[in-house]
């Protein structure tokens, strides 16, 4: 029975965009497998991890009838990325094997029962809903990512933060050292809601989302969330537990502050990580009125200076800090300048953008 009939860049496109959560290794062999169903000319993709899931369709189908199987996603998607550019592809599935057939290439992949394949079980109903542009949901995103925990004990911290709040929706990401804080307002009004979407998902949905003003619908439940666009649909658990209070942990009143030039700051400050080590990453910091001086050194007695100006004329500090934290922040950002605000050397640190408060950066200082 033919299944699809399509060029090798049509029938690319869906394939790239399930694959990313298939995992190679996993303790149910079905899961490194996609799922593909056809009634008519729809055909359906989709992959899951238990956890997300993730579903697109194509026009593509070949034939009227119904029918659905799995097979390797991997396998598969290599098949296709090694064909020619510009040829037909043809797929067929007679006695449990996927054939896929183009030019003279001909190739059979095993495949398993479409019904063994472990869906995700969508909510009954969703509590919340938000519709926003593409670009404007990738911004979020983007600007907090980057604070997100990597397997911490504190599983809470391994993902994101998205909150509904009056006319604004919130992301906000820490690792226990560092936290970012990024708003946008909408046309839209909510009660407050507050969920913690998975690390994985967030990584997902920044490679699925497009720079453009296309709408994404993003609905909530009690304990999963659906996200809606193009002719892609993700749904994912979110992480229980209770996130800390972002509020409390961004200072307020600090009078030490300066603006310097986002580009000026970035090469310095990666100047001087050049010579912190893996196991070290610090970099001291001693700001006094009109200066500022970056120092790191090694174990090897090795040593880094940049002395930048400054429009300052607050208190002498002199605070360390992990050189990543500064780095991360300062890549993401887009601005030309960022402000810089400090309390003492045991206090953590403001990064913000002039004249915006949408975004917030706090980290934390490290010993020197």
């Amino acid at each position: 029975m033919q299944l699809v009939k399509t060029t090798r860049d049509t029938l690319l496109r869906p394939l790239q965009i399930v694959s990313g959560i298939v995992e190679r290794r996993h303790t149910m062999p079905i899961l490194a497998n996609i799922l593909i169903r056809k009634e008519g000319e729809s055909v359906s993709f989709l992959s899951t991890d238990t956890e997300v899931q993730i579903t697109t369709n194509a026009e593509i189908g070949s034939g009227p009838e119904v029918t659905g199987t799995t097979v390797a996603a991997r396998k598969l998607l290599d098949i296709l990325r090694a064909l020619p550019e510009s040829g037909d592809v043809s797929i067929t599935l007679q006695n449990k094997r996927l054939a896929v057939q183009s030019g003279k290439s001909r190739f059979a992949l095993q495949t398993l029962a479409a019904e063994e394949f472990p869906t995700v079980q969508q909510a009954d109903s969703y509590s919340a809903s938000v519709t926003l542009p593409q670009k404007t949901l990738k911004h979020l995103f983007n600007m907090v990512h980057f604070s997100m925990a990597q397997q911490d004990i504190r599983y809470y911290l391994n993902g994101l933060l998205l909150v509904l709040d009056g006319n604004n929706v919130i992301a906000v990401a820490t690792d226990g050292h560092r936290l970012a804080f990024c708003q946008v307002e909408t046309e839209q009004s909510f009660a407050r809601q507050e969920v913690i979407i998975p690390r994985k998902t967030i990584i997902e949905l920044q490679r699925l989302l497009e720079e453009n003003d296309e709408t994404v619908q993003l609905d909530i439940a009690a304990n999963q969330v659906k996200l809606t666009f193009a002719d892609i649909e993700l749904i994912s658990k979110l992480v229980e537990g209770k996130f800390p209070d972002y509020t409390r942990v961004i200072p307020k009143g600090y009078k030490n502050e300066f603006t310097i030039g986002r580009d000026e700051l970035l090469r310095s400050l990666q100047r001087a990580a050049i010579m912190t080590s893996d196991k070290f990453k610090g970099v001291r910091c001693i700001i006094t009125p009109g200066s500022m001086k970056i120092s790191s050194t090694n174990a090897d007695q090795e040593e880094a200076v940049e002395e930048l100006e400054i429009d300052y004329g607050g208190d002498s500090v002199d605070i360390g800090f992990n050189v990543t934290y500064l780095l991360d922040v300062l890549n993401n950002l887009k601005c030309d300048q960022v402000n810089v605000a400090l309390g003492d050397s045991n206090s953590s640190a403001l990064i913000s953008i002039p004249d915006n408060a949408d975004f917030k950066y706090v980290v934390m200082p490290m010993r020197i």
